[in-house]
């Protein structure tokens, strides 16, 4: 615990029976580096997570053991690769609780996710006049393939407004539905802000008008458990190297009868059935949306952390998450000059906040010479931005192997940067 000075008081520290983050941080080998001499202390985990070893060993067996281009040949690498391959997808299938696993395209992330249901389903479903509601919350990532579909199609977006603590103002995404309103795009948790928004209640409402629905799962998928089934969702993205997987994959889970009817994004190789230069005939899903070579060893990668996260257990990282989060937010409230963005009563372990008179950019910087990584700008949601009435926060954002003495190294580097600018 750090020294704490007398006009302060100390939170108290929770604690999670049973959780041994000491046995899981030893699987994690960056976690022991130096940044200028001091422990790093990772806190940008909503950028990206880090990576346990026994993932590395996987992908290293691969490329040493295993590797060959999938599908098609019969020579015994090539099968081999295509059993992990598959493998993969079918450990995704169960992560999330999809009924199928021809429900699970790997994609290269979260971003191409969306942009896959945006040209496959947006470009032949959506038409002049119709609209398609979006939240302030969202990641630039959900935003705009949505406004280039409406410019070419000669839609109209609608945004949800959110309150002063970061919540989605339920009764005014209700009242935006009417005739038009063809697709719903919304993010589980806010990158930014870290709010959990009530996606299964804003599916329901949107099913019962006959609106499908995209989840943007990027940052719930690493912090929750999810099952699509249960949110009764048309379509889930998320990404890899969230989840301590490697980068460059991801996987779009979409209802089948609705991959059924949308239209490739991409044309090459294994996504076709039959080709004649008079005629192409595409392949049955989820082939249809990989064309080319994959990211196979990512995949492989993504089904090990899949793996690693499900032995430990969703729901005891969601609750470490949390006694981090309240901690956090104890003593970040305890510092004098210092507001916190975003409050909602329903969070994931995100901390945005300003601290007063200081540039986020420079707060960055000097918590760095402490060893401290946390995220400054505008995290891709300059609307949400606007909407606080910043242009910039910091960003703290945990994962279950961070633990209450990196949160008291948080606290103790930014008095350290407010006595620099004193």
């Amino acid at each position: 615990m750090m020294n704490t000075p007398k006009d302060l008081t100390v939170p108290t520290p929770p604690s999670t029976p049973g959780f041994d983050v000491a046995r899981i941080r030893a699987d994690f080998p960056i976690l022991k580096l130096t940044v200028g001499g001091k422990p790093l202390v990772y806190l940008d985990n909503a950028a990206s997570s880090q990576m346990p070893q026994p993932v590395i060993d996987r992908l290293v067996r691969y490329q040493t053991t295993e590797h060959a281009n999938i599908h098609r040949a019969v020579h015994y690498l090539s099968e081999t690769a295509t059993t992990a391959y598959e493998a993969a997808r079918v450990k995704l299938q169960r992560f999330i609780n999809a009924r199928e696993e021809r429900e699970v395209i790997f994609t290269s992330g979260t971003t191409d996710g969306i942009n896959l249901v945006m040209q496959g389903w947006g470009r032949k479903f959506i038409n002049a006049g119709d609209e398609i509601i979006l939240t302030v919350l969202e990641h630039h990532s959900n935003i705009v393939p949505w406004q280039m579909l409406a410019t070419e199609k000669d839609a109209t977006i609608r945004v949800v407004p959110i309150n002063d603590a970061g919540e989605l103002l339920v009764d005014e995404y209700e009242a935006l539905f009417n005739e038009r309103t063809r697709f719903v795009s919304v993010g589980h948790i806010s990158n930014a802000l870290g709010s959990i928004n009530p996606v299964k209640q804003m599916i329901a409402f949107a099913h019962a008008r006959g609106v499908p629905v995209l989840v943007d799962g990027a940052q719930a998928a690493p912090h929750l458990a999810v099952d699509v089934q249960d949110l009764d969702c048309d379509f889930y993205a998320f990404s890899g190297h969230k989840l301590c997987g490697p980068t460059g994959i991801g996987i779009l889970y979409g209802r089948a009868a609705l991959l059924e009817q949308m239209q490739p994004f991409k044309g090459g190789g294994d996504m076709i059935h039959t080709v004649t230069f008079e005629e192409t005939t595409y392949n049955t899903i989820p082939h249809k949306f990989e064309a080319g070579t994959p990211p196979i060893a990512a995949a492989i990668g993504f089904g090990a952390a899949v793996d690693y996260l499900s032995a430990i257990g969703m729901p005891a990282i969601a609750a470490h998450e949390q006694a981090l989060l309240r901690y956090a937010t104890e003593w970040l409230g305890e510092l004098p000059g210092v507001r916190l963005l975003g409050t909602a009563q329903h969070k994931a372990a995100v901390l945005s906040f300003a601290v007063e008179g200081i540039h986020p950019h420079d707060v960055g910087t000097l918590l760095n010479q402490e060893g401290v990584a946390v995220r400054t700008g505008h995290h891709c949601a300059q609307p949400l931005m606007k909407r606080l009435g910043v242009v910039a926060t910091a960003r703290a954002s945990f994962a279950f192997y961070n633990t209450l003495a990196e949160v008291d190294a948080l606290v103790a580097g930014i008095r350290s940067v407010q006595k620099v600018f004193a």
